[in-house]
């Protein structure tokens, strides 16, 4: 069965039928079928503590607010599957990089990155711990573990901005493993992201890394919508409100970061038997402080650098990763920003203040910022 041919019934009932967990609010809302979001996940899971915005917004009621029923789900880990099933509108939203976006954009499919959660480079490179590894351009010539092909869109073009010919490395999938791929030492190196790193450690996965922030300029993963979805006043509406509880989650969780590390810990069983509660929040916040940059400079949550996605869209058409040259107002929009960020700031600090930890969160060190 072609996951881009599916409809979004088939989608949902392949998510099940694959073993793949659905997640659906405890209590729905009665809501219309335009209140309703499909948001779909880049990984193949959800037992990650990256989408603690969107597990905090259900927990507080903020989607319930809204009038929204926000349905979350893992997806298939094919790199362009989230931004396939958006355009075939078997989902509603999906969180793609900016190689993906691009990719699919060129290939015809409708979509555009609406709300920017990482305005930096959120990609890096493990390296098994004992490698003589210790810059970008030390991986020529090296094996790189990915777990899909397709995941060369999102490397090759850091290795073009560091000044690598992407032909000079080997990919190697490695599937669900593709970690274990680096810390066996049967790869060079390996795609990773922040928030990666706390996760596999509590794998036992020996592994050191270059940091992405620290090499590269380029943007990274938003969430995107159809594109017919901005020509359409009640999409328009619904969008804006999905993203006024997105700003909501951020201020609880920059208010108790405890509080949305507890929330969203508490919902897998798995990840809990994976690592303990400090690791647990240390892989979120590690990977969560990006998240509120676009407020950090003023310009509000969600908000995407025009410039610096012109400098990537750039480097993707040089290296022939796309045959048209866009521009950045082509691929991204900041429509829903100003709107979105009206929020009752104080409010949403107060009940993140208030909120009751548990014994296991009530004492975790914060090694972030937020």
């Amino acid at each position: 069965m072609r996951i881009d041919t599916l409809t979004r019934r088939e989608f949902l009932g392949y998510s099940s039928a694959m073993g793949v967990m659905l997640c659906i609010p405890a209590n729905p809302l009665n809501a219309s079928e335009a209140d309703r979001i499909v948001w779909v996940s880049p990984r193949g899971n959800l037992e990650v503590m990256d989408d603690f915005n969107l597990w905090v917004a259900h927990e507080m009621g903020y989607f319930k607010e809204m009038n929204l029923n926000v349905v979350l789900q893992p997806g298939p880990t094919e790199a362009l599957a989230v931004t396939k099933l958006v355009g075939q509108k078997q989902a509603d939203m999906g969180f793609p990089s900016p190689g993906v976006l691009l990719s699919s954009i060129d290939a015809g499919i409708p979509v555009v990155l609406v709300w920017e959660m990482v305005m930096k480079q959120v990609f890096d490179f493990a390296l098994p711990e004992d490698s003589p590894i210790t810059k970008v351009q030390d991986l020529a010539g090296k094996k790189i573990a990915v777990a899909s092909e397709g995941w060369r869109v999102i490397i090759d073009p850091i290795l073009v901005e560091a000044g690598l010919d992407p032909k000079s490395v080997t990919y190697l999938p490695g599937g669900p493993q593709w970690g274990q791929m680096v810390a066996l030492g049967r790869a060079d190196a390996g795609l990773a992201w922040r928030g990666l790193a706390a996760q596999w450690k509590a794998l036992g996965m020996k592994l050191k890394f270059l940091v992405g922030m620290e090499f590269s300029n380029h943007p990274s993963n938003g969430y995107a919508i159809h594109r017919d979805d901005l020509k359409d006043e009640a999409r328009v509406d619904v969008w804006t409100r999905f993203c006024k509880a997105n700003c909501m989650a951020y201020e609880f969780t920059r208010a108790n970061p405890r509080a949305a590390g507890q929330i969203t810990y508490g919902r897998f069983p798995a990840l809990q038997e994976q690592m303990a509660p400090q690791l647990a929040l240390d892989s979120m916040l590690e990977l969560g402080t990006i998240y509120f940059d676009g407020d950090r400079i003023g310009k509000g949550y969600g908000y995407s650098d025009l410039e610096s996605w012109q400098a990537y869209i750039d480097t993707v058409h040089k290296l022939g990763q796309i045959q048209n040259h866009y521009k950045a107002g082509d691929v991204v929009s900041n429509a829903f920003v100003a709107e979105a960020n009206n929020i009752d700031k104080d409010r949403a600090r107060a009940e993140g203040k208030a909120y009751e930890l548990n014994d296991d969160f009530k004492d975790l060190k914060i090694n972030y910022p937020v």
